[in-house]
């Protein structure tokens, strides 16, 4: 039996999207992903941290240092598609590649992958540039955001000023509000925050934005947890700074 793949890419997006893109510095692909795959990749992820044999890849850890096993569904669970098969999948979905690719104006790789659970009362992350974190030259790095369940205010969704990519690279310094935000991150600084619109997002959609795009999240204040799936992409012709992401992934 012959085994036929699918290599051709995907133009998901219209004319009017990618220009929305440009100008606001992202974009939102309602749908992008069906019930059911958010269902079983919840429900893989969760059997992954919940195993008693647990890898020490998905253990919770802060920095190097693995945590106390209650953290279990707390901690992000840091580059799970280096590991897992499904995790790997879900950063090369074709609607993803095909986005990234008419955005960036060539094919994607993956850099980099996080699964957030943001459980109740947890505090969300300061307003900052992704670039900030992860320097490439030139500069194409591109995060999606998926939402894994309904995704608002009352449940700690993201904050972005719209346009904000257009300043350039930020200084950033110390979080200033520690009620809201986690302490071992960095803001940043000389901006007008009180321009930041929430991002509503329904299950399945996936956000899409730049590296200099300004973004926040809050606190969770719902009984509802907050989780998403977070990958970050470069063109495959930029070199990323960071040893521990230098690593590229083909979307192909």
């Amino acid at each position: 039996m012959t085994v036929q793949v699918q290599f051709e890419r995907t133009t998901p997006l219209t004319e009017e999207q990618i220009a929305q893109y440009k100008e606001d510095g992202f974009i939102i692909i309602k749908g992008g992903c069906s019930d059911d795959l958010i269902h079983t990749f919840n429900a893989h992820i969760h059997a992954i941290r919940s195993s008693d044999e647990m890898p020490d890849w998905a253990k919770p850890k802060k920095g190097k240092e693995f945590i106390d096993d209650n953290d279990r569904f707390s901690v992000r669970l840091f580059n799970p598609h280096l590991h897992d098969g499904f995790s790997l999948q879900m950063m090369k979905l074709p609607i993803v590649r095909g986005s990234l690719a008419q955005l960036l104006g060539d094919e994607a790789t993956g850099v980099q992958s996080m699964y957030f659970y943001k459980e109740p009362n947890s505090p969300g992350q300061a307003a900052h540039q992704d670039y900030y974190y992860i320097r490439n030259e030139p500069n194409s790095l591109t995060a999606t955001w998926i939402a894994m369940e309904q995704v608002n205010e009352e449940n700690g969704c993201l904050w972005v000023i719209p346009g904000s990519h257009k300043l350039g690279v930020l200084s950033h310094g110390a979080v200033k509000n520690l009620q809201e935000h986690e302490a071992w991150t960095d803001e940043v600084e000389d901006v007008d925050l009180s321009k930041e619109i929430p991002v509503i997002m329904d299950q399945g959609d996936i956000l899409i934005f730049d590296s200099l795009l300004i973004h926040s999240s809050t606190r969770n204040r719902s009984n509802r947890w907050r989780r998403s799936y977070v990958c970050h992409y470069i063109r495959h012709d930029s070199k990323i700074e960071r040893e521990d992401l230098k690593r590229k992934i083909s979307l192909v």
